[in-house]
């Protein structure tokens, strides 16, 4: 049970992680609002995003990679389940393959040419006479 919880916080931390990266601007972006080249970042207050966004991915990424340890060490633990192609050397066992198609009388029926010549004489041979 915990262990799922965690596979869920670590997906949806990841992807918030992602999202977060994404929106941020990259250093060279401020050089453009310096000559005019538009308005400031006055959304997350007069220090601009890069603060709140900075901190958010910070937090973010910790979370990120505490969880991957708890989730390497949870898994670490555990033992590996029996793989079939471990041992290439037995012979898996064939289940026989039941069928829906109905079988008519004409394909049961086997005729003395099917029969192979050395079975039909031993046959004859073991019939008392």
């Amino acid at each position: 049970m915990f262990y799922e919880v965690l596979i869920i916080v670590y997906l949806i931390v990841a992807i918030m992680l992602i999202g977060f990266i994404l929106i941020q601007q990259g250093k060279g972006a401020d050089m453009g609002a310096s000559f005019g080249g538009g308005g400031s970042n006055t959304v997350f207050g007069s220090g601009g995003s890069g603060n709140f966004l900075t901190r958010t991915t910070a937090i973010l990424a910790t979370l990120f990679f505490v969880i991957s340890l708890i989730l390497g060490n949870q898994t670490a633990d555990k033992e590996k389940g029996a793989d079939e192609w471990m041992n290439l050397e037995v012979p898996v066992v064939e289940q026989p393959v039941e069928t829906d198609v109905p079988v008519s009388e004409a394909d049961v029926s086997v005729s003395e040419s099917d029969v192979p010549a050395s079975e039909s004489a031993e046959e004859e041979s073991d019939v008392p006479n």
